[in-house]
This record gives C-alpha cells, sequence and structure tokens, in this order.
C-alpha cells in the first residue's frame, strides 16, 4: 500500500477514520521557515466537521500536535512528524455493515484486495485521512508566500447550480464568508438551500471546485511524463469522491478553432517575463507552467452514503438491503475545498524544491 505523495517534498499518512488518530510525517521541508501554528490550525477548521447544516454533524476538534521538525518556531529540515487524535467516533453506527459491501464505496474492492476491512466509517478508504493533507498542504503554503504564490479554491458548482467559468468574474476571497465556500452570495444561497434539500431526503449532490493559482513562475512541471496538469489531476483524483479534472478550458474548449483558442504572447524587453493576452492554456503549456494564473476545476461525485434504503450483497454474495446511519456529509465540496488547496500546494512546492533554479 502506498502511503506517501512526492519526490523531494512528501508527506506520508497514517491511520483510520474511527482508530486512535490520523497523522503523517512532513519530510523535504526547508529548514528555516516560520511555522505559524495558528495558521496550519485554521487550515484543519476549514476542513473538519461539522461546520453549518449542510455538513455532517460528527464534532471534531482536530487539534494538530507537531512532534518533531520545529524547533524555537523554525523548521529545522528534519521531517516533521504530526499527530490528529480522533476524538468523536461513533464506530455502533457501522456494526450493521460488517458483513456488507456498500454501493460505491471501497468496501468491496478493498477486501478483494487485501482480504481484511475495517467497517468503520470506511477505515483507511475514510475521507478523515485528508486532514493530514491539509497539514502537508499547510506547510507548503507557508513556504509558497514567501515566494509570493498563493492557491485559492471555492465551490463554482452544486448539482445543476453553477458559477460562470471565468474566474476573474468573482472576488474569491468572499468564498469564505458562507458555509458552501462560493464567492458568489445569491448563488451560496442557492447551492445551501439545495444541499439542505437534499439532506432531508436522506440522499447526497455532487458539483465541482475551482482552484486558481496566482504568482507561479515559469518552468515548473517536466516536459514528457510529469507535465505539471499531470501532476495535479494525479493530486486531485487521489482525494475522494474526486470524479474529474480539467485545466484551462478544458472540455469546454473543444468546440472551438485554434485561432480562437492560441494565447498570443505580448512583447516585452525579458523573453523570460512574456505576458499573453489571454490564459485559455491555464497557465500550462508544453506540461511546464508560464507564469500565468494556473486555473483548473474539480468534479466531485455525489457522497456514496445514502441515509436511505438501498440494495446490495453482503461478503458472501447474498442480495440484502440496508439504510445507513449516522452522520455523514450530504455534499462534499464545503469541506474539500481546503484539500484541493492542500493538495496543489504540496505540487507546486515539490516542483519548486526539484527545479533547483528557484531559489527560497
Amino acid at each position: 500500500m502506498r502511503n506517501t505523495f512526492g519526490n523531494v517534498f512528501t508527506l506520508t499518512t497514517f491511520g483510520e477514520s474511527h482508530g486512535t488518530a490520523v497523522g503523517g510525517v512532513v519530510d523535504g521541508m526547508p529548514a528555516g521557515i516560520e511555522v505559524d501554528l495558528d495558521f496550519i490550525q485554521q487550515e484543519l477548521n476549514r476542513r473538519r466537521p461539522g461546520q453549518s447544516r449542510i455538513t455532517t454533524a460528527r464534532k471534531e476538534a482536530d487539534q494538530v500536535e507537531l512532534l518533531s521538525g520545529v524547533f524555537e518556531g523554525r523548521t529545522t529540515g528534519a521531517p516533521i512528524g504530526f499527530v490528529v487524535h480522533n476524538q468523536n467516533q461513533h464506530s455502533q453506527d457501522y456494526e450493521d455493515l460488517r458483513t456488507l459491501f456498500r454501493p460505491s464505496h471501497a468496501d468491496y474492492t478493498y477486501y478483494n484486495k487485501y482480504g481484511v476491512r475495517d467497517h468503520r466509517g470506511g477505515g483507511r478508504t475514510s475521507a478523515r485521512i485528508t486532514i493530514s493533507r491539509c497539514v502537508g498542504g499547510a506547510l507548503a503554503k507557508l513556504v509558497l508566500r514567501q515566494l509570493n504564490i498563493s492557491i485559492r479554491a471555492y465551490t463554482s458548482q452544486v448539482g445543476p447550480i453553477e458559477l460562470e467559468r471565468d474566474y476573474r468574474k468573482y472576488d474569491i476571497d468572499l468564498a469564505e464568508q458562507n458555509a458552501v465556500r462560493c464567492p458568489d452570495a445569491e448563488k451560496a444561497l442557492q447551492m445551501e438551500e439545495l444541499i439542505a434539500q437534499v439532506k432531508a431526503e436522506g440522499d447526497t449532490i455532487g458539483g465541482v471546485i475551482t482552484c486558481v493559482v496566482k504568482g507561479c513562475p515559469t518552468g515548473l512541471g517536466e516536459p514528457e511524463f510529469d507535465k505539471l496538469h499531470a501532476q495535479l489531476a494525479a493530486a486531485m483524483l487521489s482525494i475522494n469522491a474526486c470524479k474529474g479534472f480539467e485545466y484551462g478550458e478544458g472540455f469546454a474548449g473543444t468546440v472551438f478553432r485554434g485561432s480562437e483558442q492560441n494565447d498570443v504572447f505580448v512583447g516585452s524587453t525579458d523573453s523570460s517575463q512574456l505576458q499573453t493576452k489571454t490564459n485559455h492554456s491555464g497557465g500550462i503549456q508544453g506540461g511546464l507552467s508560464n507564469g500565468q494564473d494556473i486555473y483548473f476545476r474539480v468534479a466531485f461525485k455525489p457522497v456514496a452514503t445514502l441515509l436511505r434504503e438501498q440494495h446490495t450483497v453482503d461478503i458472501d454474495g447474498h442480495p440484502t438491503t440496508f439504510a445507513a446511519h449516522g452522520r455523514h456529509d450530504p455534499c462534499v465540496l464545503p469541506r474539500a475545498v481546503p484539500v484541493v488547496e492542500a493538495m496543489a500546494a504540496m505540487v507546486l512546492l515539490d516542483d519548486i524544491l526539484l527545479n533547483r533554479t528557484i531559489k527560497l
């Protein structure tokens, strides 16, 4: 089982949803970086459950404890170990699922591969494991902000309710002012009402998160197998419930002609700092960042756990029915926003450390 992400800046995670704790080890963190523990905790607070009426009612402090790699408030270059203790598990809610395979979950595939599974909340396959990603992403952000690189994500679609694709039409900072994390207050209210309605029906709904990276230097990524957009895609598709990734114009750009899509360069006396009139490429050309804003969209499916009766089979293949119990998100989008940012931050920092021409 591979539990490590990255090449130079790496994150190794551990833990299960209903185990003692989740946590990880970050290696490759540059030395001398001031550690803002309040900022790291804030990133975890954005992800934690129980934030509003449209998220799971599970109450967790998600308090992070740094175990190593920090001395007198700064990183030492040594591995940074951290842990977040689980405090509010209701494992009994999952007891009737011990011998069942839930539809569209990892129950069957995990059991088939390993011959054993933790049925309590999905165990290792639970979205609670993304806690570790948020800590790793927060540490990466501490480095990136010294390079004036910002990463902001927001909910751009829930079900049929969607914003315009052009992120420049919105003040992304406004996304944190509502429970859905959408920068359009009117659409945010519509999204929240839809999620509340779906939740009341015991159902779930999916949507799209848009992410924008500003200040990224030119030349990150590789021109062949480790293209920057491929790295970002792999990172996003590793997030629970993620079903799709597109950058730049993406699928929408397929209906246009090349004369409409090409990003024309604007003259400059410094050929290393060229600009483009448009940015249909999404800040990446030939697998390398070109210095323009990087923007991409990530699609998330409806949460697979429904609080209504479903048909399934048990581990012996016998047909049966069940209704899930417990506390579950009707829509993953609001809590997935910081996870998208975290994965993007780790990808970019890893590439910066691989690119020796960029100095911290």
